[in-house]
């Protein structure tokens, strides 16, 4: 197919595919769109030379990637236009595995399969934005994730956009199967094992409200504590526990000077939170940042559970930190080239992803750790019968990282088949149930509170059970198949 097109249309053609790819993830969300691009890029490479198909599927990728992750313009001009071209190559790379020919059918989504793995994965733990299950969270195949994680979801979108091209070439034979296949993994999702409810906590979810895009100031904290009090103060009937988003509870090392007004100390947070505990007679989780006092190289980003006796039951410190905004890597060589970099970096914390409180145990996945499904597995293998996800998007320009982060919560309420709660001191916080809805959620900007009567739930989908490695072996497995079956047939 590619050899009628001119090089011109074949790079028009790129360039559409990729937008679709990028208009069927949040905030824009029209998840059909996926389909289309992947057709669109099959039509591409068939029968085209590896050149050919290196030059379309890093067009493709360009024209997804770059739309679908424009807020980092805001942060890092260099970093945004570097990071689209990694991606880019990465992908062209990929598309130069699939072969031009029958091969095509089972290379394909193991091609895009594995590139997404490693998307997921590296450099520095992985860049999971703008990912295709993100625009599959609302379409029909999304319960497919309690089964196989976002790796399965992506593999039957490729699937979906290739029957989709069969059908423009009028084979009907490979439409048929790829549709088969479709309607199979539906099958297997409504059969597939889920958890159970054994039991029931009311939530209340407080977020503080204020200005987007504004940038972390210490200055600003005590403002920021006195936003989420006020929030709170809004819930007017019982609840058992009180969700805040991440760092917004933020204090200077006990004992120094003071160097903004009325910035608290520890102790001082700390006796606020404990008589705010007592006053609901609900667990109160608020989310900490400060200043490691056992090491001042390293700051703590943590959510701690603060009982209604005011004792501290436990306390989960954050495992995935955000490269470049809580760690630095490689950190001589960058400072020479930026200016506005953390000074210390985030110590990782090494316990389970919970914690135990005596209204429940509960999973937590701290911002960025939501966009990373083992984080919310580790979270229910460890007992997590809610997940929580205390964040903070203040600092994100427009609304694409806080769109991308809902619909991350809804596959992480699929794949475990457990509640998610997401609190945001700027928003979005929402209510989001196994099944992927959003039932309630507050919006940018405005300061509320949500209550919600929410299930505990135990036990395992074989999403959380088996992870990634059954998808990553079937989809090197099919790429080695398929050019197998692209060699000659005498040569075979």
């Amino acid at each position: 197919m590619m050899a009628a097109m001119t090089r011109g249309a074949a790079t028009a053609s790129a360039v559409v595919a990729g937008l679709c790819l990028a208009a069927s993830v949040p905030p824009w969300g029209w998840w059909p769109l996926a389909f289309v691009g992947v057709a669109l890029l099959d039509v591409l490479l068939d029968g085209a030379t590896a050149k050919e198909r290196f030059r379309c599927t890093a067009l493709v990728a360009a024209a997804w990637l770059y739309p679908a992750t424009f807020w980092m313009i805001d942060l890092t001009l260099p970093g945004y236009v570097l990071a689209g071209a990694i991606y880019a190559v990465l992908y062209g790379l990929g598309g130069m595995l699939v072969p031009p020919g029958r091969g095509r059918l089972l290379a394909l989504p193991a091609v895009i399969v594995l590139l997404e793995l490693v998307r997921w994965s590296v450099p520095f733990g992985g860049v999971p934005l703008a990912t295709l299950p993100m625009g599959q969270v609302a379409g029909p195949f999304a319960p497919t994730v309690r089964v196989g994680g976002g790796l399965l979801l992506t593999a039957l979108v490729v699937a979906g956009g290739m029957a989709l091209a069969a059908l423009y070439r009028r084979d009907l034979r490979i439409a048929g199967a790829l549709a088969g296949v479709l309607v199979l993994s539906l099958a297997v999702a409504a059969v597939a094992p889920r958890a159970e409810a054994v039991g029931a906590v009311r939530f209340a979810v407080a977020q503080g409200g204020g200005e987007q895009r504004t940038r972390f100031n210490p200055c600003n904290a005590p403002q920021v504590f006195a936003r989420q009090l006020e929030a709170t103060a809004l819930v007017t009937e019982p609840v058992d526990v009180v969700l805040w988003p991440e760092n917004v509870v933020n204090t200077e090392p006990e004992g120094t000077e003071r160097s903004c007004g009325d910035l608290l100390y520890p102790s001082e947070a700390s006796a606020t939170l404990a008589e705010l505990a007592g006053e609901l007679d609900a667990v109160v989780l608020p989310g900490w940042f400060r200043e490691d006092e056992e090491d001042p190289s390293a700051n703590l980003n943590y959510t701690e559970s603060v009982e209604p006796d005011g004792t501290v039951s436990g306390r989960y410190d954050k495992v995935r930190t955000v490269p470049f905004g809580e760690f630095v890597p490689l950190r001589g060589l960058v400072e020479r080239f930026s200016g506005e970099l953390p000074a210390r970096d985030v110590r990782p914390g090494t316990g389970p992803a919970v914690l135990v409180t005596s209204q429940g145990t509960f999973g937590v996945s701290i911002s960025w750790e939501i966009f990373f499904e083992h984080r919310a597995r580790d979270a229910a293998r460890d007992g997590g019968e809610v997940l929580l996800n205390p964040t903070n998007g203040s600092s994100y320009w427009l609304s694409i990282v806080q769109t991308q982060q809902v619909a991350s919560s809804r596959l992480r309420a699929l794949e475990t088949d457990r509640w998610v709660l997401q609190a945001a001191p700027t928003g979005f916080s929402a209510v989001v149930t196994p099944d992927g809805d959003v039932v309630d959620r507050i919006g940018i900007g405005e300061q509320g509170a949500m209550v919600a009567d929410v299930e505990r739930r135990s036990g395992q989908t074989l999403a959380t059970r088996l992870g990634f490695w059954p998808m990553a072996v079937a989809a090197s497995a099919a790429l080695a198949a398929a050019w197998v079956l692209a060699r000659p047939r005498a040569t075979r």
